[in-house]
């Protein structure tokens, strides 16, 4: 059974920081491309970032490009989302994704696998 479980959700303030981790189990971790996606109450999800099952190849969606950085460690079956200079736009649930395939600008759609989400809230 696939599980992925998302931690480090919280209220922080504009121009603070956070780093997401979610850790995989049930799947083989290294073969996973990874990602994060959002949702904020009243929107469609949206893509935030991925990385390839390497570890090589990252994509930033252009609303987070400089502020957020994605990262992995296969050895931990573990991906993180290190977030800085939040504003309140960034608020909404951060859900973890895993799919066996990789593209640039990859979508909800191709992930077999979602967590539950956690949630972050930035205020203003």
């Amino acid at each position: 059974q696939v599980q992925l479980v998302e931690s480090g959700g919280g209220l922080v303030q504009a121009g603070g920081s956070l780093r997401l981790s979610c850790a995989a189990s049930g799947l083989t971790f290294s073969r996973h491309t990874m990602a994060w996606f959002r949702q904020a109450p009243g929107k469609e999800r949206e893509f935030v970032a991925g990385i390839h099952w390497t570890g090589g190849p990252t994509d930033h969606a252009n609303s987070v490009k400089g502020r957020f950085t994605i990262s992995r460690d296969n050895a931990k079956n573990t991906v993180y989302l290190l977030m800085n200079s939040l504003t309140p736009e960034d608020t909404a649930v951060y859900y973890c994704a895993a799919t066996r395939v990789w593209s640039y600008g990859i979508v909800a759609g191709s992930f077999s696998y979602w967590g539950q989400g956690t949630q972050v809230t930035v205020s203003s």
